[in-house]
């Protein structure tokens, strides 16, 4: 059987023979070989030309070709057809590993139980059972338990997810506290000799025992729609009642202006939202004060994770020389979140376009 029989035999026809790359087909069949996706090599340097299985018999390996040396032994003798069918058309990995590594059923319901109740990662549970941490790992693999994305890391319950169907039907609030930064940057930017420097150079509120002069905080009042997820945020200089209030009038207004109307607000425990002029504010704007169940943040968990946002993208972002320089930034960051900033929970869009809002809010 020639060469060209055992290709036809094998199913490898001239168009499959060509690889990647190629301007046109000018080799012949016994030149090129199909290769798979898993090949070292390309087919042309696996497959060497007469003069080097010659020089292979006798001086070994030549140079730049990949032979094995049974294949050399047999291309000695004449046997083409078994050399083109071993080169031609090699498949990948199997698909199943005969002696892939299968722990008793009891042992895996142990990995698994102290995946979910405890939240042990391989290295954890292989030492607690005796297990190699890739044994362990392979298992929680074949559970779909490798990734704890369906339930909370720190109390093991199943997480619930809520959204309300429609923009306004809930607002979260919360108050995000920032140091404030003293003039020349904060330590995280130059370092925490120059840092203390600047911060002892800073105009303060007054001195502390142990941390020197105090430059005070800054407390970012924030306000998100729960369905849309758009946000609104205000910096003071306090977290009481009355700059809650205010923070709320405001934001009730603005979203107004785009066309949605509050109905419900929900907050945590703070001695602000618990006051009785919280109470009477959202009783006189028609919205329905909510709150969260005491230490339990995850309730509010939106306005907790745009908490987290906020921090990346806007304060500690950059240098701010100032604390001004950085108040002064969060109006344009604020623009950039609502109008154009892709939000996964709006399906990689922003989140103002899920807002039936005015002509020219989305610039």
């Amino acid at each position: 059987m020639s060469c060209d029989d055992s290709l036809e035999s094998l199913g490898c026809e001239k168009d499959l023979l060509r690889w990647s790359g190629a301007a046109e087909f000018t080799h012949s069949p016994q030149e090129v070989l199909l290769s798979h996706a898993n090949a070292a090599l390309t087919p042309r340097a696996r497959l060497p030309d007469r003069a080097s299985d010659r020089r292979r018999r006798v001086a070994g390996p030549s140079r730049g070709v990949v032979l094995p040396r049974v294949l050399a032994d047999r291309e000695a003798v004449g046997q083409d057809t078994w050399r083109w069918a071993n080169l031609a058309c090699k498949t990948g990995p199997p698909d199943r590993i005969a002696h892939r590594t299968a722990p008793p059923r009891a042992l895996v319901k142990q990995v698994v139980a102290l995946r979910w109740r405890k939240r042990l990662g391989p290295v954890a549970i292989g030492g607690r059972l005796s297990m190699p941490a890739s044994t362990v790992h392979a298992v929680l693999t074949r559970c779909r338990v490798n990734r704890l994305h369906h339930i909370d890391v720190r109390t093991g319950e199943q997480i619930r997810r809520y959204e309300h169907e429609y923009p306004g039907s809930m607002i979260h609030v919360d108050v995000k506290k920032l140091g404030n930064i003293p003039d020349g940057g904060g330590w995280r930017f130059v370092g925490r000799q120059q840092g203390g420097k600047n911060r002892a150079a800073t105009p303060g509120i007054g001195r502390s025992k142990y941390h020197g002069v105090l430059v005070g905080t800054a407390f970012v009042h924030t306000v998100i729609d729960d369905h849309s997820r758009v946000a609104y945020a205000e910096v003071h200089e306090d977290e009481k009642a009355v700059t809650a209030i205010g923070v709320l009038r405001r934001a009730v207004s603005w979203f107004a202006a785009r066309g949605v109307r509050v109905e419900r607000v929900l907050s945590d425990n703070g001695s602000a939202y618990k006051s009785h002029a919280w109470r009477h504010a959202c009783a006189e704007l028609g919205i329905t004060p909510k709150k969260t169940r005491p230490y339990r943040p995850q309730t509010n968990g939106k306005i907790e994770r745009f908490h987290r946002t906020l921090a990346d993208g806007w304060a500690f972002s950059r240098h701010y020389p100032t604390e001004s320089a950085r108040r002064n930034a969060l109006p344009g960051w604020l623009h950039h979140y609502n109008h154009h900033r892709p939000h996964t929970a709006t399906g990689n869009r922003s989140p103002i376009t899920r807002l039936t809002n005015l002509p020219g809010q989305y610039s």
